[in-house]
């Protein structure tokens, strides 16, 4: 019997998901639904399924098993919490959601509830990020000493003219790190492990009638004792392939997009040559640099592949709700540092208050 999905909200983020479950052999979009009626029919009229104007009528349906939350992300939290009070599996879009206390309404229902939940970020599943990981997981770097990453990306005013929700602290909870830069935020704490402490700088500099920054830079220090790097803009034309890049005493790695820069070890290894050659193909794309409609389902579609998986076992998804939660935690711990002229230490004690929009 096919997985059943059903989506929340029919924004533009919501194809790439109806995309991916499309492909995947044994998933089915059985329906959608959105605030707006007239959005879910259209949504339902191109991918052939249900619209829905009532989510209660929607996690009623026996046939779906999973809900994806495609909503804006300051608005994850009550259909996550009410899909899994409903016994359904919840996939929700970056971030998990906007506050660690939201964030945290969302895995407690998932686990009083006793169902899965998976927080999308595609790029752990490029494969020259697992090639990296895997690399990591060998102690092929020696001691690591630096993690940086940069998604130096360009968003026209129109982009955040062109949606009320986009540039707000209650509905966007952030701007180029907690809407652009997530995903490489996450990937490096994927690779170089817990933050320690963070000190950052971010400020509005291109963009106009927006609350959020379009442009950062934070430095951090990993519990491993790394130190490391996240920059962050919205106001670098025409937008850049973001890169991520890994150093240690006995290795280096350096990763655009999904294309590999440089795989140097002093320890070789007789796959090092096949990896160079296999990730050095220039195939990565614009990855969303400068539009972020110009982005592949590929990753989206291998993470719910994943996430079916785990479904009836008790395997936990790659990307799961804590680790969601934690990409999270260290852009607000690169905001509170931002605001308070401050370093600050993780974990975080409780969410860093917004400061006056001005």
């Amino acid at each position: 019997m096919a997985t059943g999905f059903g989506l929340v909200g029919c924004g533009m983020i919501s194809n790439f998901h109806a995309k991916a479950i499309e492909k995947i052999r044994g998933a089915k979009l059985v329906g959608c639904f959105d605030m707006l009626p007239a959005s879910a029919d259209k949504f339902a009229a191109n991918n052939g399924c249900t619209p829905y104007h009532e989510l209660s009528d929607m996690l009623a349906n026996p046939e779906i098993d999973v809900i994806n939350i495609c909503t804006p992300s300051g608005a994850h939290m009550e259909p996550a919490v009410a899909a899994a009070n409903a016994g359904k599996h919840v996939v929700v879009e970056k971030p998990l959601e906007i506050t660690l206390k939201r964030c945290d309404a969302i895995i407690n229902a998932c686990k009083k509830n006793k169902v899965k939940l998976g927080t999308i970020m595609p790029s752990r599943f490029s494969p020259v990020n697992i090639a990296l990981k895997e690399a990591l997981e060998a102690k092929r770097f020696g001691k690591l000493t630096l993690g940086d990453t940069y998604v130096k990306w360009w968003r026209s005013q129109e982009y955040y003219d062109s949606g009320g929700w986009r540039g707000t602290w209650k509905l966007d909870g952030g701007g180029a790190y907690m809407n652009q830069a997530i995903h490489n935020v996450d990937l490096l704490y994927w690779f170089m492990g817990e933050v320690n402490e963070v000190v950052a700088l971010t400020d509005t500099l291109a963009h106009k009638r927006i609350e959020v920054e379009d442009t950062g830079v934070a430095a951090l220090r990993f519990k491993n004792g790394a130190l490391g790097t996240i920059e962050a803009t919205t106001s670098a034309f025409p937008g850049l392939l973001k890169k991520t890049e890994i150093h240690g005493t006995e290795g280096s790695v350096v990763v655009e997009q999904d294309d590999l820069l440089m795989w140097d070890f002093a320890q070789k290894d007789r796959k090092d040559a096949s990896i160079r050659k296999k990730f050095a193909q220039k195939v990565g794309g614009t990855g969303g640099a400068s539009d972020p409609s110009a982005i592949s389902f590929a990753g989206h579609q291998a993470q719910l592949t994943d996430f079916i998986s785990t479904l009836g076992t008790n395997k936990k998804p790659l990307v799961d709700g804590e680790d969601g939660r934690k990409s999270v935690e260290i852009i607000l711990a690169i905001y509170q540092s931002s605001w308070t002229g401050k370093k600050v230490t993780l974990p975080l004690k409780k969410d860093p208050k917004i400061p006056p929009v001005k």
